[in-house]
């Protein structure tokens, strides 16, 4: 329940306060960012103070090189993929982004059959369609009054968006193989696998910030007081390590589609909270857009929910079988027994 909660709780939080920040005067995309990683410290502190299972191994020793090659390449991707969203933030409204960061699902329903070969069934393809016209949908139309300065800023927006969901989409099969195949010591291992990851996206970033020129001008630039400027900044590294830890938290104990499915919901509340907080327009496009995208969703979770529903009935008639059978075995154990004690009276 924590891992949901982190998500839920960090994602929503995030999405807002980095638009706000891109709202009130920020400009730099680097800062965005470097901030979506940068509290990866708190990890490296977690993992040397929580207990660990007698069985695991001391901290970060027990990475082969070609493990610790893996993860730092997927952290550098995840420094790619943190700018998109930066890019994504500054360009479209909250609401709109979220929509289109949930077609994610669609990729990810695709990549995980793929990748950890999840068996693919009707109502997924209905999902994956679902949202494929959702993004669509959204492509087609120019921009609202508010929504993006030009047309050019809302297409720039919609391709950088687009290719941040897919490749956060591949990022959730990939971790999921990853903790399946190395990962077998408990979740403390994974959580100095995002260390390391994170730690790895910094570093794109922080070389990022430095040659864009650092952030004394960004706090110069600032709408308001420098208090609140750093205020933002450090709730904003907060929130995104709840979101990313309650994300592979899900990853490790589930799977990377059910993480999928759950932070598509988690972008569909980021719809409602970018209206609700700045006032996004939602037109009829992003109405029908946001339709879609909860119909696929719920397509999913339908599919999902008869399946386990099935499973669970199947089991239950294997036991009664199983049951049924070792009763017979009772029974002519019994019947032997008895055949035995008879001739042995007479005799």
């Amino acid at each position: 329940m924590a891992n949901y909660a982190a998500l839920l709780v960090g994602s929503v939080a995030s999405s807002l306060l980095s638009r706000f920040y891109f709202e009130h005067g920020g400009q730099n995309k680097w800062v965005v960012t470097l901030v979506q990683s940068a509290g990866f410290p708190t990890l490296v502190a977690a993992v040397f103070l929580a207990g660990r299972p007698a069985a695991a191994p001391r901290p970060f020793l027990w990475f082969s090189r070609r493990f610790l090659s893996v993860c730092l390449i997927i952290g550098a991707l995840m420094g790619v993929n943190n700018l998109l969203f930066s890019y994504s933030s500054s360009l479209l409204p909250v609401s709109t982004s979220s929509l289109l960061l949930s077609t994610q699902l669609a990729f990810t329903l695709v990549l995980a059959v793929a990748i950890v070969r999840h068996p693919i069934t009707f109502v997924n393809l209905n999902a994956v369609v679902l949202m494929t016209l959702c993004s669509v949908l959204l492509g087609l139309r120019s921009g609202d009054t508010g929504e993006s300065p030009d047309r050019k800023g809302y297409i720039l927006g919609f391709v950088v968006t687009l290719s941040a969901a897919g490749l956060f989409s591949a990022y959730l099969p990939v971790m999921e193989l990853l903790y399946r195949e190395a990962v077998s010591g408990g979740f403390i291992l994974a959580v100095e696998v995002q260390a390391v990851m994170q730690a790895m996206a910094s570093v794109v970033a922080a070389v990022g910030l430095a040659a864009s020129g650092g952030m004394r001008e960004e706090v110069a630039r600032w709408k308001g007081s420098h208090a609140v400027y750093w205020l933002v900044v450090a709730t904003l590294l907060v929130t995104w390590q709840a979101c990313f830890m309650g994300t592979a938290g899900v990853i490790y104990l589930t799977s990377s589609l059910h993480s999928g499915v759950c932070m598509a919901a988690v972008l569909t509340i980021n719809v409602i909270g970018g209206v609700v907080v700045f006032g996004d327009p939602f037109g009829a496009e992003k109405a029908i857009a946001t339709v879609l995208c909860i119909w696929g969703l719920s397509s999913y979770l339908y599919g999902e929910y008869t399946k386990s529903k099935k499973k669970a009935a199947d089991d239950d008639d294997q036991d009664k079988d199983d049951d049924a059978l070792a009763g017979d075995n009772d029974d002519a154990l019994k019947s032997l027994t008895a055949g035995r004690g008879e001739a042995a009276e007479t005799v």
